[in-house]
């Protein structure tokens, strides 16, 4: 596993983890913001009254209404980037990365707003009358670039298994475990079933469960935060300064937490910003191109308030919560993901001014420090280390390590292959154990313990995630299985969906890390096709824009333009 995540790790670092892919992306809202006047400012109003059928059109085209595809997009993008999510990217980050998340979405608003406009203009229908769209029909059917459109179909699918199959179900069977004792191979069981149950009746089934998913969840989410926000009102002027503070300089060190540089709290935020709302990634049109709609731009307005609901408002109440509860710099008891763990050579103590600055130092890909990787034998005596080492696992220095022989369930004994700082696959068995900073669903898991219901608030999270991450799988498996009517037509989609389901059931038992990088080169597969389209056809956007409002009922029509 370890090999396998550093070869996703070295990927990502040249595409989704690099700094020119988040620079293309915010480079891409700002540049649509300014070319169409700050269409999510302008038009915010317009789209509230829009989606709640204010100007749905009679006799339109489409399989859903303008809320339902809305949901089904929310359902997509609402699941486990707002929970874990928010908790990676403050782990990694520091407070500013929550800044830098919401600027992703201010931004995201147009770009979604664009994307979903020209895919919904260049829809099809297929022959059993169902709509099938999203950005490879521009790609084909305007830029004339098949190639393009392919290569954005095959992403599509998958991106359907790293970013709405996998981490969804690996959050919630982690999750589940946590908090009631379940295995994670049965939680991947029972819910695979009803995926498969779901999934097999098409998007009107699907529109029809999200769009009482959504808002139940929604409400359950909200109200177990605001618990925690009350609890720790005293912390909420601190934290929002923390944030502050730190947007333009990084994190400094603080508890556990080894401190962030300004680049990584940025390209920190906004990859995990993306992942959250998907602005620019290409997947929210596969939904909207379902709904009733005569004009492409009615349907764009629709889709500006997703990156809102999904990041701005949900995001800032996780963020909000991690940061006033201080979890997020705390150390806490848990077993280790070898994914996590490195071992240094010598003894590094972190209140240590320069030894703090040496771990800083090493965790920063981007520079050299002293601290070295061990190399060796590691001794074990009844469950602890011997050798002058330190531990350090989720970025931070672990406390209290105990190494414990799953296979006798007694305190291991012996010696341990170590190299470049990483514990061999072959010694599985061996768990190790302690306390150390904790990312991710069981970071916010904690946090909501916080609240003013006390421990039973951990509760919330899993029943969230369950929510939240269902309904993702659920829409992700609708774009996956267009993307699959694009590329091979309509009888190959049921042979995709056992594989969805299958990855869905499989993915509950591996190693979360490994999901996390593999999620974030699939994003970036969909996320660069997807914005040198709608770059190439911003003339076209501006030009469709005027003529939705020229031809709009003004019998009707607010004073949003």
């Amino acid at each position: 596993m370890h090999a396998l995540n550093e070869i996703f790790a070295t990927i990502d670092s040249f595409i989704g983890g690099s700094g020119w892919f988040v620079y293309l992306l915010i480079g891409t809202g700002l540049f649509f913001t300014f070319y169409l006047g700050f269409p999510q400012i302008r038009y915010f109003r317009h789209a509230f009254r829009m989606v709640s059928g204010k100007y749905d059109e009679k006799g339109a085209k489409g399989d859903t209404t303008h809320f339902r595809a809305l949901t089904t997009a929310l359902s997509g993008t609402v699941g486990t980037g707002n929970i874990a999510g928010v908790a990676l990217a403050i782990h990694l980050g520091g407070p500013a990365a929550l800044f830098w998340m919401l600027v992703t979405a201010m931004v995201g608003m147009t770009t979604k707003f664009v994307e979903v406009t020209l895919s919904h203009k260049y829809r099809e229908f297929t022959e059993d009358g169902t709509a099938a769209g999203g950005p490879m029909y521009y790609m084909k059917n305007r830029l004339n670039l098949k190639w393009m459109a392919v290569l954005f179909a095959l992403a599509t699918i998958i991106s359907s298994f790293g970013t709405g199959n996998m981490p969804q179900i690996n959050s919630i069977a982690n999750a589940m475990h946590t908090a009631f004792d379940i295995h994670p191979a049965m939680t991947g069981l029972v819910l695979a079933v009803l995926l498969a149950m779901i999934i097999l009746g098409g998007i009107k089934r699907i529109a029809a469960v999200t769009s009482k998913l959504v808002p139940l969840m929604a409400v359950i989410y909200f109200l177990g935060a605001l618990s925690v926000i009350i609890a720790n009102a005293d912390n909420i002027a601190p934290s929002l300064a923390a944030i502050a503070s730190d947007i333009f300089t990084g994190s400094s060190a603080t508890g556990g937490f080894l401190g962030a540089t300004l680049a990584y709290a940025f390209n920190r935020g906004v990859n995990r910003g993306l992942f959250s709302n998907e602005a620019g990634q290409g997947s929210a049109p596969i939904a909207h191109a379902a709904a009733k709609a005569d004009h492409p731009v009615s349907e764009g307005m629709v889709a500006i308030l997703e990156p809102f609901i999904d990041t701005i408002i949900i995001c800032s109440l996780t963020g909000l919560v991690l940061l006033s509860s201080g979890v997020w710099k705390e150390k806490h008891q848990n077993i280790f993901q070898r994914s996590d763990l490195v071992i240094l050579a010598g003894e590094y103590d972190e209140t240590n001014p320069a030894h703090q600055q040496a771990l800083f130092r090493f965790l920063d890909p981007n520079t050299d420090s002293k601290a070295r990787r061990f190399n060796g034998p590691l001794h074990v005596e009844n469950g602890l280390i011997t050798d002058t080492v330190t531990v350090l696992h989720a970025r931070s220095v672990a406390e209290s390590v105990i190494l414990t022989d799953l296979s006798s369930g007694d305190l291991f004994n012996g010696t341990l292959p170590v190299e470049n700082g990483r514990i061999f696959n072959a010694t599985s068995d061996i768990q190790l154990s302690g306390k150390s900073l904790v990312h991710s669903a069981p970071l916010t898991t904690i946090a909501f313990s916080r609240g003013l219901i006390g421990d039973k608030g951990s509760f919330i999270i899993p029943i969230s995630l369950l929510l939240f991450a269902f309904s993702t799988a659920i829409a992700w498996s609708y774009y996956g299985d267009r993307a699959v009517t694009f590329l091979w037509g309509n009888e190959y989609v049921r042979y995709y969906r056992v594989l969805y389901v299958l990855g869905f059931f499989a993915a509950a038992v591996i190693d979360t890390t490994i999901i996390w990088t593999f999620s974030g080169i699939a994003i970036a597969l969909m996320t660069i096709p997807n914005i040198i389209g709608i770059l190439l056809l911003r003339k076209e956007m501006k030009e469709t824009l005027k003529d939705y409002w020229e031809t709009f009922d003004f019998s009707k029509k607010d004073d949003s333009n």
